[in-house]
């Protein structure tokens, strides 16, 4: 009997809080993903003052791909993707030794003699290069590339290959044999175990060998990640092994990295970074006195293999202590990063990933220290050199330097933290350990864009003392800050954790619906379809739009429908506040709303039906948040519904003077309704069924209208005519007409 539209209003807000909110940072997983300039950080999440790290070689080249120390003291570096081989003398002066006709060099290694070999690629070739640059063809061994050389106690030259997988023993120019078929695509990486037995890891499987003899070999572990990507061992015979990949079952062949490589397009995998410092003055780095010197390479086939088979969430890399006993431990792993190269310094692990350039330090308790962050995209190479470690990365091809004390001054810019919506910036405290001479201080910047550009805030001036440091960047939704540590000393403030207070915007609460229905016994069903339903809502959406395309049509009530009017509404608020409402009504033709009732905390409202006369109505909800948040600060919004039509009063059916003639019968019938249009109108004879009558202009739509009644048929004698007509609330007005 019931047929309403509610026109809403809506409004789109992000969900934060009212309230006083913190950002808090406090842990390894928190700080590690800022951007540190100078400082390392360890696993415990405090941030120190990292040991200095100096350029010492910047060339042209895009990729730094291998690095080999000669007895000497100079360093070679061979590059890519021109080829070439660079000395580094032992003073820091950089020159061109050598340059290939391929183009990557991605093996190097240095004999007991000074001379240096290198391994180029996609046309697999080793040479023999002299300290003076004079260059010779020194092996061929009939494979696509060369990933990795090493110079055995016994003066030979060992050389893992792909595509084919295989192991070369070259002993002189020219005379080399197959030492290891693997039967896997890529030899990735060698090494010598303390017993001078040769180590190699492989891909696709992820399987590191040792090798006693030519054509015989252990398997020493199988790693669930496609390729082993590098070897240390050490002298008391335990092996270290890193791998890369991606935790899956179903590895396939380096069959993508070669394509890429002979179509001239290097792919390696996509880096993230990580920089952990020690509050340690450097490392304590010692020479193993009696090895061999050897080589350090970089597999970039491996690296393209991996990048199809990365997956979020699952393990990236992983580091493996293989014992001399054969049992196996995983002394680190990470979701996040590829680890690139891997090196024995004195009692310390030293590793290097992807990302931003990053060198850790894991300790025998197996907490890695973030080092240092060089910022660029890969940490590619490592290479220990007495008290110092040099890194090599990729992307713009640099050496560095990490030394053995510490930077006087270092910078950590937080990442941007999203307050939801405009917020009052309120305190910045700290906790950090300061002392002789070292300081620790702030800045802040803010700004609305996601990402931080010409449209935010410049970095405000320095905060200083914890307990009053209040944020004068400007009120918006993002935020910043940098940490400035410094130090005129040997020691370093150490950073524990920063909160950053502020005051979300207070956001308006949302009125989704409201409906209006009767309430009560005796309402009389009603065939009709304006009146088969006692309620109708529409929710306007979020855009402000109505859900239906057909207009807002007007309610209709009738007095029949109850005694009561039953008003409701959804609302809610984004930051879950509590709610009061208000509710109003108006008459259509009327100016001001009139409160029916304050400080309602239902959804719904019961209102006697008699208060309200026959006529147009709108309701009215006010939604406040003002129970949950100061005067100053409340939000409230509106919904207002659909017209709603208060309908009392049924039709009036005049009947006109029946007209018989025989058995023909004439009747004209006049309805009138005062509230509401006329829906429907029908007749009786002698109490039989109800037949349909319409209108005379052929369309029941309007408060007044004209029925005409013709009957052919109709038997002598007296008959009972009974007329009944509907308006749109559902009211039935009858009349009778008694024929003779």
């Amino acid at each position: 009997m019931i047929r309403i539209l509610l026109a809403l209003a809506a409004l789109v807000v992000p969900s934060v809080a009212a309230t006083t909110a913190v950002w808090e940072m406090n842990t390894y997983n928190d700080f590690v993903r800022g951007k540190l300039i100078g400082l390392s950080l360890n696993r415990d999440g405090k941030l120190a003052l990292a040991p200095r790290l100096e350029t010492i070689f910047s060339p042209d080249q895009p990729q730094v791909w291998a690095l080999a120390r000669a007895s000497d003291g100079s360093i070679y570096v061979g590059t890519g993707h021109r080829g070439r081989v660079y000395r580094i003398d032992p003073k820091g002066s950089a020159s061109v030794l050598w340059t290939s006709d391929q183009p990557e060099v991605f093996a190097l290694a240095v004999d007991s003699k000074g001379m240096i070999y290198a391994g180029t690629s996609p046309d697999g070739k080793i040479y023999r290069i002299e300290p003076n640059g004079k260059a010779t063809e020194y092996f061929a061994p009939s494979a696509k590339y060369i990933w990795a050389l090493q110079v055995g106690l016994d003066g030979a030259l060992y050389a893992g290959t792909g595509d084919q997988g295989k192991v070369f023993r070259i002993t002189a120019s020219g005379k080399g044999e197959v030492y290891y078929e693997s039967g896997q695509a890529n030899i990735t990486c060698l090494a010598f175990d303390n017993q001078g037995r040769l180590l190699a890891g492989s891909e696709p499987n992820g399987i590191l060998y040792r090798i006693s003899a030519q054509g015989k070999a252990f398997v020493l572990y199988d790693s669930s990640l496609p390729e082993i990507r590098t070897i240390a061992a050490r002298p008391d015979g335990t092996i270290y092994a890193a791998a890369l990949g991606g935790s899956l079952n179903k590895k396939s062949g380096a069959a993508g990295a070669i394509s890429s490589i002979n179509s001239g397009t290097m792919v390696t995998a996509p880096g993230t970074t990580i920089t952990v410092t020690d509050t340690q003055a450097g490392l304590d780095l010692k020479k193993d006195s009696g090895k061999p010197v050897v080589s350090s390479t970089l597999n970039t086939g491996a690296a393209a293999t991996t990048q199809a088979y990365e997956v979020s969430g699952v393990e990236k890399s992983a580091i493996y202590k293989i014992n001399p006993d054969q049992t196996v431990e995983t002394v680190y792993s990470s979701k996040e990063e590829n680890i690139f190269d891997l090196t024995s310094a004195g009692d310390v692990l030293l590793f290097s990933t992807d990302g931003a350039g990053r060198v850790y330090r894991l300790n025998l308790d197996r907490k890695p220290t973030l080092i240092v962050q060089t910022n660029e995209s890969e940490a590619t190479r490592l290479l220990a050199e007495g008290d110092s470690i040099y890194t090599a990365t990729g992307s713009a091809g640099r050496v560095y330097r990490i030394g053995t004390t510490l930077a006087s001054a270092g910078s950590y810019e937080s990442p941007v933290h999203d307050a939801g919506t405009t917020s009052r910036w309120g305190r910045l405290s700290w906790r950090a350990d300061t002392a002789n001479g070292t300081k620790v201080g702030f800045r802040t910047r803010t700004g609305n864009s996601a990402r931080p550009d010409n449209t935010w805030s410049d970095w405000s001036t320095p905060i200083t003392d914890p307990l009053s440091g209040l944020i004068t960047s400007p009120n918006a939704r993002y935020i910043q800050w940098k940490a400035e540590l410094a130090s005129t000393g040997s020691e370093t403030p150490v950073l524990h954790s920063v909160t950053a207070a502020y005051l979300p915007q207070n956001t308006a609460p949302v009125v989704r619906s409201v409906t209006v229905t009767g309430k009560g016994a005796g309402t009389a069903p009603v065939s009709t379809a304006a009146a088969s339903s006692t309620a109708f809502s529409v929710t306007v959406t979020d855009s402000g739009e109505s859900s239906t395309a057909a207009g807002t049509p007007s309610q209709v009530i009738s007095r029949g429908a109850g005694q009561q009017l039953q008003i409701q509404w959804q609302a809610d608020d984004p930051e879950g506040d509590r709610l009061m409402y208000s509710l109003y009504f108006r008459g259509e033709e009327e100016r001001e709303w009139k409160l029916l009732r304050a400080g309602i905390f239902e959804n719904s409202y019961l209102l006697d039906g008699d208060v309200l006369a026959d006529g147009r109505y709108l309701f009215r909800v006010v939604a406040s948040d003002k129970p949950a948040n100061p005067v100053i600060y409340a939000r409230e919004s509106e919904g207002v519904s659909g017209p709603v039509v208060i309908d009392n009063t049924p039709p009036v059916v005049s009947p006109g003077t029946a007209r018989r003639d025989g058995m023909k019968l004439e009747i004209d019938v006049d309805v009138v309704d005062q509230s509401s249009a006329l829906r429907r109108c029908e007749y009786s004879v002698d109490a039989a069924s109800w037949i349909p009558l319409e209108a005379s202009d052929g369309v029941t739509d309007s408060a007044r209208e004209r029925f005409e009644l013709r009957l052919d048929n109709l038997k002598p004698g007296e008959h009972l005519i009974v007329f009944r007509a509907y308006d749109a609330a559902g009211n039935a007005g009858l009349a009778k007409v008694i024929v003779r």
